[in-house]
């Protein structure tokens, strides 16, 4: 079975600042490219962090009589609201993947790390892409024959070598279902667990009956 990878998710043109790079410039750069975010790398183009449009709010959020009144900010924000370049101004050390994770893998980074886009770099540490969660999701617009596909070929007949008479696969949607019988009752999990793991699917309903209980000790 085979699963997508970063490599052909990720923004492979992605627009970024050096380190030195004045507040105003990051701003514009921003704008100009309709970005939320920038990476800024060396001159040898390796990531050194990560400037979000929340980074350079910090600078108006600190502007103004009236925040005076508000509770004290964190040393952090108030670091970032007298940045001036864009080293001053990004989350550093950058969140990194690979080009040849998998999905599941940049998402639970993601997730672990509490971050809306991952950094792709090669094997010498050089910024190759960018990833957001929105490329992530694009693997549940899979085609539903592409699913049913993989599903019945990649799963039930080459690695669990059920046949395609016993069980039947329905997609909707990336909605998978289940019909048939199988053999032994263990194996009806199994099924189940591997379907899931198909890229682009959404739910899987089984429907499965069985001859033997092998569940059960004697």
């Amino acid at each position: 079975m085979r699963h997508r990878k970063v490599s052909e998710l990720m923004t492979r043109e992605v627009i970024t600042v050096l380190q030195n790079t004045a507040f105003k410039d990051t701003v514009r750069t921003l704008t100009e490219h309709q970005v939320s975010a920038v990476p800024v790398v060396d001159s040898a183009g390796h990531p050194l962090g990560l400037i979000s449009e929340g980074d350079l709010l910090q600078k108006s959020a600190g502007q103004g009589d009236y925040f005076r009144s508000l509770p004290e900010r964190e040393a952090w924000r108030e670091d970032k609201a007298a940045a001036q370049r864009a080293e001053e101004l990004m989350s550093a050390p950058p969140v990194c993947a690979g080009p040849d994770w998998t999905v599941a893998e940049a998402a639970r980074l993601m997730e672990a790390q509490g971050v809306k886009r991952l950094l792709v770099v090669d094997e010498m540490d050089t910024l190759i892409g960018i990833v957001s969660r929105r490329d992530l999701l694009r693997i549940f617009l899979r085609d539903d024959d592409a699913i049913r596909h993989e599903s019945t070929v990649d799963i039930l007949d080459r690695t669990l070598r059920q046949g395609p008479a016993a069980i039947a696969v329905e997609v909707a949607d990336g909605r998978v279902e289940l019909r048939g019988t199988v053999q032994f009752k263990s194996l009806i999990p199994v099924i189940e667990r591997l379907c899931r793991t198909v890229d682009g699917v959404v739910s899987v309903e089984q429907l499965l009956g069985y001859a033997v209980d092998d569940t059960v000790e004697t």
